[in-house]
Order: C-alpha cells, then structure tokens, then sequence
C-alpha cells in the first residue's frame, strides 16, 4: 500500500471549468478532441437519484490526456454514440463503475475495456473505497464531495457544482495508474481484469415480477386484503411517479403506503389523518388514493396477493438451521473457507466470492462431492477463474468432510 503523505485540497480543474456541452455543434468538436487524444479516459456521471424518476445521466464528465476535461449535457446530447466511437480502442477508467454504466449506456457509451477504481481498491485491501478517500489515501489529494446527493436535473447547473464535477474525472487516471501498479505487484492485476471484465459483461436486472413488494416496512402487512392496498398504492404512485418524472418516494413516501395499508382509511378525512399523507405532493392526489384503497378493499378473494412469492435461490440463512441442519452446517463451513482467504489475500470476503454462489452451491451441492463438481457449479453460479482457482479446492474439501444432502 501507498505510505502517508501529506493531503493538498484539490480546489480547482488545472484547465479551469469547462463550458458545458448541450448541442451537436459543442459535441463534435468533443469527439475531435478525445479522438486525437491517448491513454485511458475518465469517465464519471451525475444522476438525480431521489429527485426524479429513473437513473438517467444528467450529466457526462470525461477527461483524457492531449484533451482536456469534457462536461456533457446529456439532455441536450442524448446520444453519445460517436464519442464512444471515438474512444472505442481507449480504457474508460471508472469508480462503481456498476452504478455509472447503465446510465452511460442509455446514452450510446459502452466501454469495451475498463479499470474500476473502486474495484481495484477493493481487491487490494483498501478499507474505505469511496473516490474521495481513495484519491485521499493513495494520492494525497483532498476532493470536495458536497455535491454527491444533488438534484443534477437543476438548470442551470450551479458553477460550484460543475466544478465538483470537473474535479471527479481531475485524477482518475492517475488514481488508475497508481492502483494498476499495486495490482501488479501484489499478484492481483490477472484478477482484477477478469472483475472489471464481469462487470462489462454482467446484464442488466430483469424487471421484478412484483416491484412492490420491495416497499420499505411491508414485512408489517401481514393480511392479505391489506397487502392488496399496498400493491394498489404503489402502482397508483409508480405511475403518477413516471408522469411527472418525480422519484416515488417525492410523491408518496413508503411509510404512507404502509400505514394506509394497516389502517385502510375510508375517507379523505382519515387520509389526512395519516401524518405521511400531508406532504404538498401527496395532497395533490387524495382522490387517487382513495380509489386505491378502495379497489383494493372491493377485490375478489381470489384476486388478493399472497403474503410472499417463492424466490428463485435458497432460504434467508437464518432459517437453514431449522429447515435443513446439514445445509446450515455446509454453509457455516464454506463461509468459514471463504473467511480464511479473504484474510490471506486482503480483500473482502465478498469480492474473493460472491455469497449468493456460497450459498447456492451449500444449499443445493452436486450429488458428489469432487473439486470438479465445485467448480463446475460455482462457475455456473457465475465465480470467476481466478476466484476458481483459489476457492473451489478448499471449499470441496471442507463440504466433502460434511457429507452431501443431509448426510453428515
């Protein structure tokens, strides 16, 4: 790891602020720029995540040697698929690069090959992983992250927040360079490229079945009549939500829908008497609500949702000890494996495997237990070679000192 050093506030873009790129004219001579440009190019983008509905971009910013900085109106230049294009052959260094890339993607940017600066540090150890601190510990710069939370849907954007954006993509090649060499030394640069690799090539979600079920305190609703008024709410608020491009929760918070669903008001006047019906937006819809409880309360039996839907993988593992021991005993000694190597190798236990695998393989393991029957289902389960390599042996020992399915 880097040794301390002294921390210098990182204040202002060296190449001062850039205009903001918001028509086809500014974007062609971007895509110039960043052509004749070389090296990785930093990528970062701002949403307006609890502000609007969706995680569109608001705004792109890039950065690449012999360019400059770009910040990109994504609204005025929805599509970015000629500076993709430009940049087709580069590395696009990004920090969570998975929170970023659906955004960029929508907008006609698809990396090829990329460094995700977060990843790495995680795979080398770092504690904290956050840009700031990341630039902070192994730079010795000081960002400033007010802005990380705001609305970047305002226009126009203040000149304090584009400098924060500016500052973003400032250092992220060089942040790049420093955790590349780390990777190298520490035996990890092998692993880290078949993560960042992963990340390209991971889909994205399909939609949920029943999204409303993930409404925050729903565990309280345990009446089936009461479930329906949550799912009548929240479809009613998803689409005023869409409308008006609001986030949700800006139109009617999860504890109203929850609250309506235990009390099941009857009027606009025990509406309002639900304290979280009393925001500007929610007042605005009072009829809306009404009529969903009361489709809700007016559905057939035989229409109502059931408390729970089955999911596609195992159990929560606190209920394994009741419902298969054995599994629970695979899975405390698998864990245990993972838990070991992890330590040796500085990394969280989660980045040296995934726990959805640990737990697929542990509560359904092969009909025998071979060091190829793990590693043909954890690569199934989608764990990487290097993961694999390190894994699958001791985890196959470890299960095979158990016994499979139930024999122990």
């Amino acid at each position: 790891m880097t040794e301390e050093r002294t921390v210098e506030p990182l204040l202002e873009p060296r190449d001062g602020i850039p205009a903001v790129i918001a028509d086809a004219t500014g974007l062609a001579e971007v895509v110039a720029r960043f052509a004749a440009g070389s090296g990785p190019v930093a990528v970062d983008a701002e949403r307006a995540s609890g502000y609007r509905y969706g995680n569109r971009a608001y705004l792109v910013q890039l950065r690449r040697a012999g360019a400059g900085t770009a910040l990109i109106d994504p609204i005025g230049c929805p599509d970015l698929s000629a500076l993709d294009e430009a940049v087709a052959d580069a590395e696009i260094v990004l920090h969570a690069a998975s929170q970023d890339l659906p955004c960029l993607m929508e907008v006609g940017f698809k990396p090829r090959v990329m460094f995700d600066t977060e990843l790495a540090g995680r795979l080398l150890g770092y504690e904290r992983v956050g840009l700031g601190t990341m630039v902070e510990t192994v730079l010795g710069l000081r960002l400033e992250k007010g802005h990380s939370a705001a609305d970047w849907s305002t226009r126009p954007l203040p000149e304090d927040w584009l400098r924060y954006a500016a500052l973003d993509v400032e250092v992220l090649v060089e942040l790049r360079d420093v955790l590349h060499q780390e990777l190298t030394e520490s035996g990890k640069l092998d692993w880290a490229r078949e993560e960042f690799a992963a990340v390209l090539d991971t889909p994205p979600p399909s939609p949920r079945s029943d999204p409303w079920r993930r409404t925050s305190g729903i565990h309280k609703v345990r009446n089936v009549r009461a479930l329906a008024i949550v799912r009548e709410l929240w479809t009613m608020r998803d689409r005023i939500a869409r409308e008006a491009d609001l986030a949700p929760g800006r139109v009617l918070p999860d504890a109203a829908i929850v609250t309506a669903a235990l009390e099941g008001p009857r009027t606009k006047k025990a509406l309002t008497e639900i304290s979280a019906f009393t925001g500007r937006s929610a007042r605005k819809h009072m009829s809306d609500w009404l009529a969903a409880v009361a489709r809700a309360r007016n559905l057939p039996d035989n229409q109502l949702p059931q408390p729970s839907t089955p999911g596609d993988g195992p159990p929560p593992p606190n209920r394994w000890a009741d419902r298969d021991p054995a599994a629970a005993k695979r899975l405390a000694a698998a864990r245990a494996v993972v838990a070991a190597l992890a330590e040796e190798h500085h990394m969280p236990t989660e980045n040296l495997l995934q726990p959805d695998a640990v737990r697929r393989l542990t509560w359904e393991p092969p009909a025998e237990i071979t060091e190829e029957s793990v590693t043909d289902r954890l690569r199934e389960l989608g764990a990487r070679e290097w993961q694999l390599s390190l894994a699958a042996a001791p985890i196959s020992k470890a299960l095979a000192r158990l016994g499979t399915r139930g024999e122990l």
